[in-house]
């Protein structure tokens, strides 16, 4: 069995090159880099890694649809430009293979690269919703067998909420499995945003599309990264993919103490506010 790496990316070479490596130590059989047009370097840096690119039109359901038909392993993993895998991610689904080929569908428990309490509610709030509910997202490095995504008919081509859609759609086949991982994410758009404004934001647009708001008019509300990235002077590529991997290690450290007890606390939460305890 071997495991095809679908990037999808735009304006990311900044974060290619930290994804793409990950996938090869991970174990990938192949890494496909699908690039929507950037304007930057990351199909060049992609390349550089040994990735195989491809290039199409922006939009992430069609980057990851057009990466997967060209995939040639058993399963393919959907892996975000900003997200980096464990070295163990990929020999988890081996072992999940072995159990379930037919149907394979799951996706990682996350680790967002950022130091504080705020983080690890993030988490255990996504971890609670994926296997709760069976609607991992694509910051949670979805994978498919092969086969099983062709008759699923891939992601739907819209421009918000493909991975809501589509899981949707697979639960009703094949329940999610939710490996360790984990699967390392950049925390720029909480950063950016705010955690809870951006959280809240996620909340609302689910929210609509469970009440039929098309994902056209809901794209529209959605912040998206689509600028060209510039690393800061002074800061060469190398040493900010490092930093970034030393904030995921020393998180991991200084937060292990108050894992368990934070998603006792996010799932009971979560559990008052739905009216289900």
């Amino acid at each position: 069995m071997a495991v095809s790496v679908v990037i999808p990316a735009l304006n990311e070479a900044r974060r290619i090159r930290r994804a793409v490596n990950s996938a090869w130590r991970a174990g990938a059989a192949e890494v496909i880099v699908v690039d929507g047009g950037s304007s930057d370097l990351t199909a060049n840096t992609a390349r550089d890694c040994g990735a195989f690119v491809l290039e199409c039109d922006p939009g992430r359901a069609n980057q990851q649809n057009h990466g997967a038909r060209a995939a040639m392993a058993d399963v393919v993993l959907f892996q975000h430009a900003d997200c980096w895998l464990g070295p163990r991610a990929i020999g988890q689904i081996h072992r999940v293979w072995q159990r379930r080929p037919g149907k394979l569908v799951g996706a990682f428990r996350q680790r967002i690269a950022g130091v504080g309490p705020k983080y690890r509610l993030l988490e255990a709030g996504n971890l609670w919703r994926a296997r709760v509910w069976g609607v991992p997202y694509g910051d949670q490095g979805i994978f498919f067998g092969r086969t099983f995504l062709r008759e699923l008919g891939y992601f739907p081509d819209v421009p918000l909420m493909e991975d809501l859609l589509l899981m949707k759609r697979v639960r009703q086949q094949s329940w999610p499995t939710i490996l360790e991982g984990p699967l390392h994410v950049d925390p720029r758009r909480w950063q950016k945003n705010g955690a809870l404004r951006q959280t809240a934001t996620n909340l609302l647009l689910a929210t609509a599309s469970q009440l039929g708001v098309s994902p056209q008019k809901l794209a529209n509300f959605y912040p998206r990264h689509e600028e060209p990235d510039v690393v800061p002077d002074g800061l060469p590529l190398e040493a900010e993919e490092e930093l970034a991997e030393e904030v995921a290690v020393r998180s991991s450290e200084d937060d292990r103490s108050h894992t368990n007890a934070v998603i006792e606390f996010q799932v009971s939460d979560v559990e008052r506010i739905l009216g289900r305890s």
